[in-house]
């Protein structure tokens, strides 16, 4: 048996990069014979936040010839073209190739989960620009609530091992929910709240204060990571392998991986032994450049499953 990440860090990236994750995570479990529900820590952001509240919860990852069910998340009236499943609204995705229509481009840039890079996460003036920003994205009506209701039926709990990245709306500072010091939260409040992309939903109230999607912050949150000397982190990036022409999805794609690069290497400065996967040549042409689309689930959800497979055969941390 290879060794298991001691950290899973699952980033954001809509309806496909989740479908992408689940599929990867079960053909790394299938060729290298662990199990990644024991993992020491799980961080996720957005959508990699409902895949590892479920891990947490106890349920394996999806394959291919599995369970066809997806993830049985309740549906909402979204404002694109038709009724879409709630787990096509949060995430990267959404914000890349739909924020111009709902918040001007100007809005979009700034304030899409992929701009804080851009701004200098660490920097004061970087966190007041977001602050500002997001206070000036009007607060949709529609919630998350039915998400906080099913994520609480996945069972997981705060128990030292989970982490979920989300983003105070009021002074643009991010806030990883299980972390020590973190305010309490249910899991279910705290995944809605990383899943609340700023013009979908409404953000999430914990302890008198809202919160949004963590991707505002980082499109992964790998530096929130609990590390030492020798830990082990595994990185999954959907939004690395975004395709497309239009040019705000090629800026997305960059700085997906500039992020997240600048973030392993903090990780790795503190002793950890870090790797990074984004989806390949077959994966990315599967998902395209809409992660919202839901119709080529399977599809991509088969092309994870084999990148897994080929990933979890490399896996030794050498």
């Amino acid at each position: 048996m290879r060794s298991r990440p001691d950290v899973l860090v699952l980033g954001g990236g809509g309806v496909l990069g989740l479908e992408w994750m689940m599929g990867l995570l079960g053909g790394i479990e299938d060729i290298a014979g662990f199990d990644l529900r024991e993992c020491e820590y799980l961080i996720g952001t957005s959508a990699g936040s409902i895949l590892a509240a479920r891990l947490v919860g106890g349920r394996r990852p999806r394959r291919p010839d599995g369970d066809r069910q997806q993830l049985d998340l309740p549906s909402v009236e979204a404002e694109l073209p038709e009724e879409e499943d709630l787990e096509e609204a949060p995430g990267v995705g959404a914000t890349v190739l739909h924020g111009a229509r709902r918040a001007g481009e100007w809005t979009l840039a700034v304030g899409s989960p992929l701009a804080p890079i851009a701004l200098g996460v660490a920097r004061p003036a970087g966190t007041l620009l977001r602050a500002g920003v997001l206070s000036r994205i009007h607060a949709p009506d529609r919630t998350l609530d039915d998400l906080n209701a099913r994520v609480q039926q996945y069972g997981a709990g705060f128990d030292g091992r989970l982490r979920v990245a989300c983003v105070d709306r009021a002074n643009g500072q991010r806030v990883i929910f299980g972390a020590p010091g973190a305010p309490p939260a249910t899991v279910g409040e705290a995944v809605a709240a990383s899943c609340a992309v700023p013009w979908l939903f409404a953000p999430v109230t914990i302890s008198g204060r809202e919160y949004v999607d963590g991707g505002v912050w980082s499109s992964t949150n790998l530096d929130a990571a609990p590390v030492g000397l020798d830990t082990h982190v595994l990185c999954l990036n959907p939004t690395a392998g975004i395709t497309g022409h239009h040019t705000l999805v090629g800026v997305a794609r960059r700085l997906a991986r500039s992020a997240v690069s600048v973030e392993a290497l903090a990780l790795r400065r503190r002793g950890a032994i870090v790797r990074t996967v984004a989806p390949d040549t077959e994966a990315a042409a599967a998902m395209g450049g809409d992660f919202m689309d839901s119709e080529p689930r399977p599809r991509v959800l088969a092309a994870g499953y084999a990148q897994g497979r080929r990933v979890g055969s490399e896996i030794g941390w050498a």
